[in-house]
């Protein structure tokens, strides 16, 4: 089943479980895949790399904007974002370790013969490649950062 498939299954039980937070995340969701299929090129069809950068940018807007509300001061706005993040998480691959990731890279760093910050670039790119989808940017860059400079 495809994840549209999916999506649509859910949206349907969500309706008859009247879960108003979990329709509203499949229902972006649903519009976020049908615009991703419309787009120039696509020629209809999303390809599952492509789903997954759909679903990953949805969940970091909604944590985003709950990081937001939460340093306004405005849980109440934060928590259904939150929740909807959550939901949205539900259907990414499984994202791995600190340690797994921290593997991959030091093969990485080894196969490009990085030396030091300086080959920071080198290495993300290739880091990006190999762990796309698999973990977040964000940890990415930071153990890069830290593996380089050698700490």
């Amino acid at each position: 089943m495809s994840l549209a498939d999916t999506i649509n299954a859910d949206i349907k039980k969500a309706m008859l479980a009247k879960e108003k937070g979990k329709l509203e995340a499949l229902r972006a969701v649903k519009s976020a895949l049908l615009l991703a299929a419309t787009e120039k090129g696509a020629d209809g069809k999303v390809d599952e790399t492509a789903e997954i950068n759909v679903l990953r940018k949805l969940v970091k807007q909604r944590k985003e904007a709950a990081g937001i509300y939460r340093e306004q001061g405005r849980a109440d706005l934060a928590e259904p974002e939150e929740m909807q993040a959550g939901v949205i998480e539900a259907y990414l691959p499984q994202q791995m370790g600190e340690d797994e990731v921290r593997e991959v890279l030091a093969g990485v760093i080894a196969q490009v013969g990085a030396a030091g910050p300086q080959d920071m670039g080198k290495v993300m790119g290739a880091a990006m490649k190999s762990l796309n989808g698999k973990a977040d940017g964000k940890l990415i860059s930071s153990l890069v950062k830290s593996m380089l400079s050698g700490n």
